[in-house]
């Protein structure tokens, strides 16, 4: 009707300008990704790296870009390394638990290491990371915390057992954060991405025969990108996603619509 003015809503934001992220895992695949994305979203990114080999690439990432090492399976590291992104930066406000593990086997031939490695990364190193990040987050009464988890901790994939298990929990433990830490201002949210292409993915995704068997269960017809899985970071990092708390983002292309 002529004359009617429309209510306007805000637009969302999707900036992370004046934000400090820390991203775990940051030296290769996914990890060294989200470094890159996020930075030129607008964060300081602290990206923590196991090794200092793992960081060497990092010095030309740019001056938003600042490497830590943080060794997830050594709880006096986790601590340690977050307590010096919140001395050299003023807060913690964003963290990507990112660092992870992957193996595929048959279940009858896991050995105890198997499980044991798997779970002191993906379960165990990510949770005290969350905690260490968590406690900082609590006191300054904001933050988020992104999980990355997987397809298969959503549903069964063959020779996966281990990973699968280890993912699963993950998407236990962000919801049971977001039930503690939602009302003292910190979110917790978990990634859940489908076969990804990366450096490490490289060798089996260029395999035409395996490809195709990958994107025959993926309705849109292809695998996911790095950029894919940085934009549902990105979009969990930011004010866009402020009631978003204990939600697992599939990011699979419709394979666990099926």
């Amino acid at each position: 009707m002529k004359g009617t003015v429309l209510s306007q809503a805000p637009q969302p934001s999707f900036s992370l300008e004046g934000r400090v992220a820390l991203i775990s895992g940051a030296g290769r695949g996914i990890g060294r990704g989200l470094v890159d994305a996020f930075a030129l979203a607008g964060a300081t990114v602290a990206a923590g790296g196991r090794t200092k080999d793992s960081l060497r690439d990092l010095d030309a990432a740019g001056p938003a870009v600042h490497p830590y090492r943080l060794d997830v399976t050594d709880l006096d590291s986790i601590a340690t390394t977050i307590d010096q992104v919140v001395a050299d930066h003023g807060s913690l406000d964003v963290l990507v638990a990112n660092a992870g593990l992957g193996d595929n086997r048959p279940a009858v031939d896991v050995t105890e290491d198997d499980w044991d490695i798997m779970m002191a990364v993906n379960l165990k190193g990510l949770f005290f990371t969350c905690q260490a990040a968590g406690r900082h987050m609590i006191k300054q009464g904001s933050g988020r915390v992104i999980a990355m988890s997987s397809q298969a901790s959503v549903v069964g994939i063959a020779d996966h057992a281990v990973y699968a298990a280890s993912k699963g929990g993950v998407n236990q433990l962000v919801k049971v954060l977001a039930l503690e830490w939602g009302p003292l201002g910190v979110t917790a949210n978990a990634i859940a991405p489908t076969f990804t292409y990366t450096p490490g993915t490289a060798e089996r995704l260029d395999d035409p025969d395996y490809r195709a068997r990958v994107i025959d269960r993926i309705p849109v017809a292809d695998v996911a990108t790095i950029t894919d899985i940085a934009g549902a970071a990105i979009y969990l990092a930011s004010d866009a996603a402020r009631m978003v708390n204990g939600h697992i983002l599939v990011v699979d292309g419709g394979w666990t619509a099926q």
